[in-house]
């Protein structure tokens, strides 16, 4: 039998090596590349579409709506709320009643916090307090009711005037009475204004105080956890301001306050005891100003320039994020649910990006009173008078 032979093959594993490295410096180039350009692609998109401007929309779904007369809108955890002098009532864009509460009021307004929404009667002596499934309470003061604030627990704040004395009381959500307070006019100053923060804990009251033609605001913070107890009258902070009227005060979060007034902003913020986080001066007559729980906004006569109006918008630390000017009379311009800006007149609608882009503008044949803002990037709801539609830009 014959001996077999053996050949030794001696493998080149340096030369191997540097092959695979190659190759995988080729597949991890090719990836770099790949992702780059999907990531400009969405970029690119996403630019085309933030930027994008529409005249025109498709009509996805349309639903007959009958409104009571003078009837008001507003938008409450994505379903529309209806108020009128008569009465109340919840509806979801396919106009399906949730809820609905009868009343007789003379001017009803509203406000919202969370899954809660109180309408009062202005100068009126009746409050009623809902939630997202329904009627849950009902106030009835002793005097005539000014302004008032729901917390997102329910909790109701409510400033009434009698005999140029100023009252807060403040009740649970099924409208029991929980405490109360006065505020002499010769003493502190005329209630101009009060917020509550989100959890019900921190109480804001802008006070004016009008002597000898000198004028001077104060904005009082009241705190009824247990860091109040501590203090006198759960007083944790007081700032004036001379020659300023504040009309308007509002925690735009649990933490953060901003105080209107006419020289400038003031934008409050603190856990416990709010103080000054920063003044946005006010160089013009304010003719509008408008908030959400991201950003607060002015609009501004424009006396010297062409255009008609001048809004500016802010963020919680009091920042600009935006100067634009527009042309559009408007009856109403407010923040929608996903931070676009809309101003609506009765036949006319514009809304911007918080980047200044005027994203949609269109003139209506019939009233339009109200828009909304759903999921998708050109999807809303434009209620119509006596229609809802659902929408699609285009």
């Amino acid at each position: 039998m014959a001996d077999k032979a053996y050949r030794v093959v001696k493998s080149d594993v340096k030369g191997m090596n540097e092959k695979i490295q190659r190759h995988r410096r080729k597949i991890l180039r090719w990836t770099a590349f790949v992702t780059v350009c999907l990531l400009l692609g969405i970029a690119g998109v996403y630019i085309y579409l933030q930027t994008r401007t529409y005249s025109e929309y498709s009509v996805l779904k349309s639903v007959e709506r009958e409104d009571s007369p003078g009837a008001q809108f507003d938008v409450f955890h994505g379903n529309i709320l209806k108020y009128s002098k008569d009465g109340a009532s919840l509806v979801d864009e396919n106009n399906k009643i949730i809820w609905n509460q009868t009343y007789e009021m003379q001017a009803p307004m509203v406000d919202f916090c969370e899954n809660y929404a109180a309408i009062a009667d202005k100068k009126g002596d009746r409050i009623y307090i809902m939630d997202l499934s329904g009627p849950c309470g009902e106030i009835e003061t002793s005097m005539p009711i000014q302004r008032i604030e729901v917390a997102s627990q329910g909790m109701v704040a409510v400033l009434m005037e009698q005999n140029g004395t100023g009252y807060i009381q403040m009740y649970d959500k099924s409208g029991t009475f929980l405490a109360e307070g006065e505020v002499h006019t010769e003493n502190s100053g005329y209630p101009l204004d009060i917020a509550i923060s989100n959890d019900g804990k921190k109480l804001a009251v802008s006070l004016l105080d009008v002597n000898k033609g000198n004028v001077n605001t104060t904005i009082t913070f009241f705190n009824f956890d247990a860091m109040g107890q501590n203090e006198i009258d759960n007083i944790v902070g007081q700032y004036s301001y001379a020659d300023m009227v504040v009309p308007k005060v509002e925690f735009l979060t649990n933490d953060v306050m901003v105080a209107f007034g006419s020289q400038k902003a003031v934008v409050f913020e603190g856990a416990q005891k709010p103080q000054v986080k920063k003044e946005v001066a006010i160089e013009k007559e304010i003719r509008t100003i408008f908030y959400n729980d991201a950003y607060f906004g002015f609009v501004f006569d424009n006396e010297n320039k062409d255009t008609s109006y001048n809004m500016q918008i802010h963020d919680l630390r009091g920042a600009e994020v935006l100067s634009k000017d527009f042309e559009m009379e408007y009856e109403e311009i407010g923040f929608l649910e996903n931070d676009e800006i809309c101003i609506r007149n009765d036949l006319e609608c514009a809304i911007f990006t918080l980047r200044g882009v005027q994203k949609f503008h269109a003139n209506f044949d019939k009233s339009i009173w109200k828009i909304m803002s759903v999921a998708g990037i050109r999807d809303y709801v434009f209620l119509i008078d006596g229609e809802t539609q659902r929408i699609r830009l285009k």
